[in-house]
């Protein structure tokens, strides 16, 4: 199996942030854009590690994907290092890799999936079979991904304009994205119009990812700060707020960037409807509620500065949670690749795993 290439017969489809080349994962580090593009080359798990921890790769889809890429990669050392021990090593790796970022419920998914190939791979070479399970781990997502668009864009009047937050697109996924795919299936059947992204304080991933991707595609997107969405609210620019999940508990509450829940109150308050767009991958039936989904707490310094320039008075402190939940109650539609979930609840939810 290749890597899943950009398909000529879907629009708005051209950008791919995680690639294995060379025996190697590649990654777009998204750190640098919109400056400038640069990919990084991955041979060794604890630089596979330091990359999710680090925000080089960062979107649950994405970095379920460069984790199952990560795997091939600590097996192939493993093997050659010690071909007759190397499954109890890369057991103790897998932990390892699993608990890089806690919220993003794909990573653990991504890892437990691998560890099925591992246990299978008794008396072989483990890479080749672990390569292929990453490359269809790969796919797979890509093509929820423009099933997931298909199905949201067709919830949304036409010539809706839309409010997307932090960014949900290929570089946050294998490929076109969940709630930006939206955007993008959307847009092209011109049942979008306006766009808006939040800048998405403190990494500006809405500023410096979604906008950069969306000028790629040539979609027009207008910024703004978080601040200033009630206002666009109030004044009727925007029918649909559509966002990613990080994680999704059992009766439907989610997690996802910070800043989420706000949006989420606003649009219940001004009447506007709320969209929450991710994979199966995502949804975690093991947690009831929101209440038990794990908040990452980044470094505050990431408040206090901002592209390593103190902003903030000195002496003032911050605090930086990195994802909110959003109750269930607040949100119209989750968009899944099985489907629809719409006013989801726990028996909604249940009926969505089982199906």
């Amino acid at each position: 199996m290749k890597n899943p290439q950009i398909s000529e017969n879907i629009p708005y489809d051209r950008v791919r942030a995680v690639q294995w080349e060379n025996d190697r994962l590649s990654l777009i580090d998204q750190r640098r854009l919109p400056g400038r593009t640069e990919m990084v080359a991955l041979g060794h798990l604890p630089e596979c590690i330091d990359a999710i921890r680090d925000m080089v790769v960062r979107g649950a889809p994405a970095i379920g994907i460069t984790a199952a890429y990560a795997v091939v990669l600590a097996a192939r050392d493993r093997y050659r290092t010690d071909p007759a021990g190397w499954r109890s090593a890369l057991f103790s790796d897998l932990e390892l890799l699993a608990a890089a970022r806690p919220t993003a419920v794909n990573l653990r998914w991504a890892v437990e999936r691998m560890r099925c190939v591992v246990e299978s791979a008794i008396g072989a070479d483990p890479v080749a079979l672990l390569l292929a399970e990453a490359r269809r781990i790969h796919a797979e997502d890509i093509a929820a991904n423009h099933r997931m668009g298909t199905l949201g864009m067709a919830l949304i009047e036409p010539g809706s304009g839309v409010l997307t937050h932090c960014n949900t697109g290929a570089l946050a996924t294998g490929g076109y994205g969940t709630a930006l795919g939206v955007v993008r299936a959307g847009f092209a059947a011109g049942r979008i119009g306006p766009v808006y992204a939040d800048e998405t304080r403190p990494w500006l991933q809405g500023a410096r990812l979604t906008a950069w991707e969306l000028v790629q595609e040539n979609i027009p997107v207008t910024l703004i700060v978080e601040g200033a969405a009630a206002q666009l609210m109030k004044e009727g620019r925007i029918r649909w707020v559509i966002v990613g999940a990080d994680r999704i508990a059992a009766n439907g509450d989610t997690a996802n960037k910070i800043g989420t829940y706000g949006l989420a109150v606003s649009a219940r308050y001004h009447g506007v409807k709320f969209m929450v767009v991710a994979p199966t991958s995502s949804v975690d039936m093991t947690i009831t509620d929101g209440g038990g989904i794990p908040i990452e707490s980044r470094d505050p310094a990431e408040v206090l500065n901002c592209s390593g320039t103190r902003t903030a008075a000195e002496g003032a402190q911050a605090w930086n949670p990195a994802f909110d939940v959003t109750p269930a109650t607040l949100i119209d539609a989750i968009v899944t690749e099985k489907g629809v979930v719409e006013a989801p609840s726990a028996a909604k939810m249940r009926a969505l795993a089982d199906s």
